[in-house]
């Protein structure tokens, strides 16, 4: 997350130990019972949440919400061909290359097209 290296955190340690002196185990505790206090806030938050919304929503995670997760599960989890390729193409091929009357019918003068009421 923050790429630090050895080098680095060495000398964070060494500057910390200048700057802070006989203060560094206090500061240090203090840092804990921030961190503490803050995961106890998050999970509460999230706990209040889910009560919330309710049973309908138990499996709810909000890392969820995140729009790279939310695309990667709602879209590509469980595909072999995620976006519909192969069968997209090989579908419209078919349909283009068809010639009229065979893979594609003809509409009479007041017929009226196909309609899906799932599509849009």
């Amino acid at each position: 997350m923050f790429d630090v290296g050895l080098g680095e955190a060495l000398l964070l340690a060494v500057l910390a130990l200048v700057i802070f002196g006989e203060k560094l185990p206090a500061a240090a505790q203090q840092a804990g019972r921030t961190l503490r206090q803050l995961r106890q806030m998050a999970q509460s938050a999230q706990a209040d949440l889910r009560e919330g919304l309710g049973p309908e929503f138990k499996d709810f995670d909000p890392r969820d919400l995140n729009p790279k997760s939310f695309v990667r599960k709602h879209l590509f989890e469980g595909d072999d061909d995620p976006m519909g390729v192969k069968t997209l193409g090989r579908d419209l091929d078919d349909d283009f290359d068809a010639p009229p009357g065979r893979g594609r019918s003809e509409l009479g003068q007041d017929e009226r097209p196909p309609f899906d009421d799932e599509a849009t």
